[in-house]
């Protein structure tokens, strides 16, 4: 997500969007999860040298990225989106004050969970594949990947909140299901709790691969989990949200009771007694289609 405090910061951003065609292109691929730059240009009725200048001014306001990928036919040029949520804050906001931590996935403080499941860094995977126990091991640190079928992974995010109100807490990550391989048509039901507090589910739509893609290692092979889907989950005052859509009453004031100096404890699970417990997949750096890890934002007012 792209947090825009005033306005001359986002001009490169808005002069990206003052065009409909730059604009339908990220609809399609938001729509799409991405696309071959051939394909959008049929698809857009375009000529391929069109599309190009599009894309450049939105890979210039750091909205989309493109990425060559080796398929059948040889070697394709796919786009994808950097971002898909722009906050801009109007008004005098001097009061507000916005810390970010940037957890590597690997920082996980408490685990449990059931096979498939494994993890791998940018050079090597960790122990073996299916082994709950590898997930002990002083090296998931460095994770850039983790998967696993059904548990729960948690992270203690840093609450430099004393002496201040939260108003919003805004966490991001790239987020997939896990199926043996890979499986793009594999829904899987995904909770999200932050303080031991519900937030609420999201279903993945699928674990996606089977075309190598150029943003993972080298040597990771086309056959696993490939890159997932940016997510936004948002606590505030009006509820618990993700991508702008309410998944619960659950309010910022009612996390925020008597956890005043301890940390944020969020945590992502997949319940077996669920209706769709098939899995999740974490992307972190070296990773999937976002170099980040989980991203937590915590806005907080005097």
């Amino acid at each position: 997500m792209v947090y825009i405090d005033k306005l001359s910061a986002g001009a490169s951003i808005f002069k990206a969007l003052d065009s409909p065609v730059r604009i339908s292109i990220i609809e399609v691929l938001t729509e799409r999860n991405g696309m071959n730059m051939n394909e959008l240009a049929k698809y857009l009725n375009l000529s391929n040298g069109a599309v190009t200048m599009h894309i450049k001014k939105l890979e210039e306001a750091g909205l989309v990225q493109t990425f060559s990928n080796y398929a059948k036919n040889g070697i394709q040029k796919n786009c994808f989106l950097v971002e898909n949520k722009v906050l801009i804050e109007f008004g005098n906001k001097s009061n507000n004050y916005v810390y970010e931590s940037d957890l590597k996935i690997g920082q996980y403080s408490n685990f449990q969970v059931t096979p498939t499941c494994g993890m791998a860094t940018k050079e090597m995977i960790i122990g073996e594949f299916d082994n709950p126990q590898v997930f002990a091991d002083p090296k998931h640190i460095d994770a850039g990947i983790i998967w696993f079928t059904t548990g729960f992974l948690e992270y203690r995010i840093p609450n430099y909140t004393a002496g201040r109100t939260v108003s919003e807490i805004q966490i991001s990550f790239e987020i997939g299901s896990e199926a043996p391989y890979h499986n793009n048509d594999w829904p899987s039901d995904i909770h999200f709790s932050l303080n031991g507090m519900d937030i609420g589910d999201w279903q993945s739509p699928g674990d996606i691969g089977g075309i190598k893609y150029s943003g993972n290692p080298i040597w990771w092979p086309p056959h696993l989990n490939q890159y997932g889907f940016l997510k936004l989950l948002r606590i505030n005052r009006e509820g618990s949200f993700i991508d702008g859509r309410k998944i619960s009453a659950l309010t910022i004031d009612q996390i925020q009771d008597n956890r005043e100096e301890e940390p944020f404890v969020l945590r992502f699970s997949v319940d077996p007694t669920g209706e769709n417990p098939r899995g999740l997949t974490l992307y972190g750096q070296n990773f999937g289609r976002y170099d980040q890890g989980i991203v937590a934002r915590v806005i907080t007012e005097p």
